[in-house]
C-alpha cells in the first residue's frame, strides 16, 4: 500500500523555525513532524510514502534516509515545480502511486497531528462502494471551516459548505484521505484544489464517503496550534503510554522528556511541555506549555510559558518568556529579559526587552 503526504511549501506561518529547517522536519513532541506520520503509516502496512513538496526536497530527503533504512520503508519524492494546490500533486505523483495490486492509497496533509486511525480508515473504505473516504472532525466553531454535509448513519458526503453562516453541521475535513486510484482520472496536472473542485465532484456521484475521526485532531501549521496540538497529543499519549511520559516531585501535568535532557534541582515543569535531547535546565527554573527543542540552554531561574525555544538557543538567568514567544534556532536571551510574544529571528542576540508581540529582525 502506498501513501502521499502533501508537503507543499515554504511554512511561513511557523517562521522562524522554518528559516532552518522545512517545515515537516520542525521537531514536535522531541521528533520532526513528518515521523510522527511516516511511523503511523509504517505502522499499518504501507510500503512507499511518496512526499509532494515544492521547497528543498534534497534537505528532506537527506534527513529521511536514516530513518528510510531504520523503518524499513520506501521514502520518495515528488517534486512540484510550481505550487499545484492540493490535488494538483496527485497528477503529478501519478505514476508513483500507481501500482498493478489496484489498491487505494493515503493522502495527508502534512500539518496534521491525531492518532492516525488509519486501520480503522481501511475498513470503513471497505465497507461502501464509494470512490473516496475522507477522515472528518468535530469542531466547536465551523463558521471558521469548510463544514462537511453527511448522512450520519452511512456517511455519505451530500455536499461543502464553506463558512457558513447559518449552522449546517459541524464536522470538518480533516485532511486524511483514502482514495481510489480511479480518482487520479478526474484530476488534471495543474493548480487544483482538491477540496473545492475533486471532492465536490464526487460527492455529486454519491461517490465519497466520510468517517469521523476517533480521538484529537490539530492543523499544527502555526505556533498558538502547535502548542495545542502539544497538549492533545501528549495527553493522548497519557491514555496510550504513559510510561513515555515524565513523572517525580518536579513535574506537573503531562511533560515528555528526551533521556538525554539534564534537569537541575528545584525546577517545576508542566503541564505540557516537551523538552528535546542535549537541553540543559539548569536549577530553578519553571517550564509550562512549551516546547523547548534539541540542544536548548536555559539558565537558573528562568520562566517560560506558552513558547517554542528553537534549536541550540540560550535563555539567560531569571529570564522571563511568555505569551507565544517564538525563538528560531541559536537565539541567545541575556539575563533578566522579558519577552512578551516576541517573534526572533535564528542567530540573533537579545539584551533588552521585548515588552510587545512583535518579530525581532
Amino acid at each position: 500500500m502506498k501513501a502521499l503526504i502533501l508537503v507543499g511549501g515554504f511554512g511561513t506561518r511557523l517562521r522562524p523555525l522554518t528559516l532552518s529547517v522545512p517545515k515537516p522536519l520542525v521537531d514536535f513532541a522531541n521528533k520532526p513532524m513528518i515521523l510522527h506520520q511516516i511511523e503511523a503509516f509504517k505502522a499499518i502496512g504501507v510500503t512507499e510514502v511518496v512526499l509532494a513538496i515544492n521547497y528543498q526536497p534534497e534537505v528532506m530527503l537527506n534527513f529521511l534516509k536514516e530513518f528510510e533504512k531504520k523503518l524499513e520503508i520506501k521514502i520518495t519524492c515528488s517534486q512540484e515545480t510550481e505550487p499545484l494546490g492540493t490535488a494538483g500533486p496527485l497528477a503529478l505523483a501519478r505514476d508513483k502511486l500507481i501500482d498493478d495490486s489496484g489498491e487505494p492509497f493515503f493522502v495527508l496533509n502534512s500539518d496534521v497531528i491525531s492518532e492516525y486511525p488509519l486501520k480503522e480508515m481501511i475498513e470503513f473504505h471497505k465497507s461502501h462502494v464509494g470512490e473516496a473516504s475522507i477522515m472528518v472532525t468535530k469542531v466547536d466553531e465551523p463558521s471558521k471551516y469548510g463544514v462537511v454535509v453527511m448522512d450520519e448513519t452511512t456517511g455519505k458526503v451530500e455536499k461543502f459548505v464553506e463558512k457558513p453562516k447559518i449552522f449546517v453541521g459541524n464536522k470538518i475535513n480533516a485532511g486524511i484521505y483514502l482514495l481510489n486510484p480511479s480518482v487520479l482520472d478526474r484530476i488534471e496536472l495543474k493548480p487544483t484544489s482538491i477540496e473545492k473542485e475533486v471532492f465536490p465532484k464526487i460527492a455529486a456521484e454519491n461517490k465519497l464517503y466520510a468517517m469521523v475521526l476517533p480521538g484529537f485532531w490539530m492543523d499544527i501549521g502555526q505556533p498558538k496550534d502547535y502548542i495545542t496540538g502539544l497538549r492533545l497529543y501528549l495527553d493522548s499519549l497519557r491514555k496510550k503510554s504513559s510510561s513515555k511520559l515524565a513523572s517525580g516531585s518536579h513535574i506537573i501535568g503531562n511533560v515528555l522528556v528526551d533521556e538525554s535532557a539534564v534537569i537541575g534541582d528545584g525546577c517545576l515543569i508542566g503541564p505540557d511541555v516537551a523538552i528535546g535531547p542535549g537541553c540543559e535546565i539548569e536549577q530553578g527554573v519553571r517550564l509550562s506549555h512549551c516546547t523547548v527543542m534539541r540542544g536548548v540552554r536555559i539558565k537558573k531561574h528562568a520562566c517560560i510559558s506558552r513558547g517554542i525555544i528553537g534549536w541550540h538557543s540560550t535563555v539567560g538567568r531569571w529570564a522571563r518568556i511568555e505569551n507565544m514567544t517564538i525563538l528560531g534556532e541559536d537565539v541567545h536571551i541575556g539575563d533578566e529579559v522579558y519577552s512578551n510574544g516576541g517573534v526572533v529571528l535564528p542567530h540573533k542576540e537579545i539584551k533588552s526587552s521585548i515588552l510587545k508581540p512583535e518579530i525581532v529582525m
